[in-house]
């Protein structure tokens, strides 16, 4: 793990003291009307009485016994959240955003950071993965405070020792590590060659999946200056492009509708906008419509 610059220390510590009030008045309380309710948890088996739910009936159970038996089910009152946050180069590239210095990996950053201290809030256990084309870090759901905050310091600090992205491969490991059902927050920019959505797909059959699109208005092209040298941030290559034919290669919302049809929510947040009041919307809308 790399040291943190000053900005991102500055970033981190503006995180810890604005983290309380703003994510308790804008998203904590529609992010767990928006995840709670569904998770239910096998407790046990019993003989069936008059008025129970007639799907619930074990049929295993109950054609040993000879005598009705049901499954009976308890609502989990702990949630597992697990952050799956792209650190590869693409990340790196940015216009500014309305501060002018917010690139991909920084509003990334404050999503997650974001997230992991409502979760934090709620009493929620909280994992992470980062990855490029590879796994970066692994850090277990837990649930206690001083583990949410180094899963929030991670996300500020963590950089790919990679610079491509390997989506499939990240969600194939998720879904390896993350066994029982979970809250999945992807945050990325989505830009990745592969069958990534069919493994999201297969992601979101078990979990609960929520895909933050991360983009910056240079994805949507150059300003018109003529000519002029450009970096991939994932191969390094560097070639003279005309800044006035230059075009995104997927429009973001290309991307959103990739992850929704998936079974995945979905939502895209650029990186001249205000992270949690993005936050706040999306999981308003998703506890309301809940």
């Amino acid at each position: 793990m790399s040291q943190l610059t000053p900005e991102e220390l500055r970033e981190l510590r503006r995180l810890h003291i604005q983290a309380g009030r703003r994510v308790d008045s804008l998203f904590a309380g529609d992010w767990r009307t928006a995840v709670r309710g569904r998770g239910m948890e096998f407790e046990e088996v019993r003989e069936y009485y008059p008025g129970d739910d007639v799907r619930h009936i074990d049929w295993n159970v109950t054609a040993r016994s000879g005598e009705p038996h049901v499954k009976v089910f308890r609502e989990e009152r702990q949630l597992t959240v697990l952050l799956g946050v792209d650190v590869s180069g693409s990340t790196r590239v940015g216009s500014g955003g309305r501060d002018g210095r917010t690139d991909r990996h920084l509003q990334m950053a404050r999503i997650a950071g974001g997230i992991a201290y409502a979760g934090v809030r709620n009493r929620d256990q909280v994992g992470l993965v980062t990855f490029s084309d590879r796994v970066e870090t692994w850090l277990s759901p837990r649930k206690s405070r001083g583990h949410v905050w180094n899963v929030i310091q991670h996300v500020f600090e963590v950089t790919g020792t990679h610079r491509r992205t390997d989506l499939a491969a990240a969600f194939g490991f998720i879904a390896n590590v993350q066994r029982r059902r979970a809250v999945i927050v992807l945050v990325s920019d989505f830009l990745a060659e592969g069958d990534w959505p069919g493994a999201l797909g297969l992601l979101a059959r078990r979990h609960e999946v929520h895909a933050i699109v991360v983009h910056d208005p240079l994805d949507r092209g150059l300003p018109p200056i003529g000519l002029v040298e450009v970096v991939d941030a994932e191969t390094g290559r560097v070639r003279l492009v005309d800044s006035r034919s230059y075009r995104e290669v997927q429009p973001v919302e290309e991307r959103v509708r990739a992850c929704r049809r998936q079974g995945a929510k979905a939502v895209a947040i650029g990186t001249d906008e205000d992270a949690f009041e993005a936050l706040h919307e999306h999981f308003h809308r998703l506890g309301t419509r809940r």
